[in-house]
C-alpha cells in the first residue's frame, strides 16, 4: 500500500491493541499514527515512564479511500470511525495539533465533552466565538444552544467540536 496519499482515518482496535494495530499498519506500508502519551506509572519497587496510547481503542491511518477494505483486514482493528454514515476524515491540521501537543506536554488527558442539558459552554468558532451558551439539547455530534447575552434566546445548533464546557 503507498505511504502518503490519500486522508486522515480513524480506525477502532480492539482493546489494548493499539500499539500493536499501528505497527501491523506500518510492517503492511500504511502511514498510521497511534498518539502515545508519557505517563509516570508506580508500581511497588519503582515509578517509571511509559507511553500509554492518548486515545484508547483508536489509531489515525492516511489512506487512499479505495484501501479501506486492505485495511479494515490487518489483524486488531474492528472498524472505521463512522460519522454520518461514512468512515470519518480527520484533519490534516488536528493530527498535526495532536502531534505537537504531545511533543510539547506529557501527562495529557483526552476527555470527551461531557455536553449536557443546562451545562454552560462558550463557543470557540464561528461568529458566536466566545459567546456563553447553555446547552438546551443533545444530539449525535451536535448541540442545541440558547444564548441569552442580547436580551433575546438565540437557538442555534452547533457542532459539539466548537465548543468548550464552562467551570460550574
Amino acid at each position: 500500500m503507498p505511504v502518503g496519499n490519500g486522508k486522515w482515518y480513524a480506525v477502532y482496535t480492539k482493546p489494548r491493541w493499539e500499539k500493536k494495530v499501528n505497527e501491523l499498519l506500518l510492517k503492511a506500508g500504511v502511514e498510521a499514527y497511534c498518539p502515545l502519551n508519557k505517563v509516570r506509572k508506580k508500581w511497588s519497587d519503582r515509578i517509571k515512564w511509559v507511553e500509554e496510547p492518548l486515545f484508547k481503542s483508536y489509531v489515525f491511518v492516511k489512506i487512499a479511500e479505495e484501501e479501506q477494505t486492505a485495511v479494515r483486514m490487518v489483524n486488531g482493528i474492528v472498524n472505521f470511525v463512522y460519522w454520518l454514515g461514512r468512515p470519518a476524515i480527520i484533519q490534516d491540521k488536528e493530527i498535526e495539533i495532536i502531534r505537537k501537543f504531545l511533543n510539547e506536554y506529557t501527562e495529557v488527558r483526552a476527555e470527551p465533552l461531557d455536553l449536557r442539558i443546562d451545562a454552560k459552554i462558550k463557543i470557540n468558532r464561528g461568529v458566536l466565538m466566545d459567546k456563553e451558551a447553555k446547552v438546551v439539547e443533545v444530539m449525535n455530534k451536535k448541540v442545541r444552544v440558547v444564548i441569552e447575552s442580547i436580551g433575546y434566546a438565540l437557538f442555534a445548533v452547533i457542532d459539539k467540536s466548537n465548543l468548550s464546557l464552562l467551570d460550574k
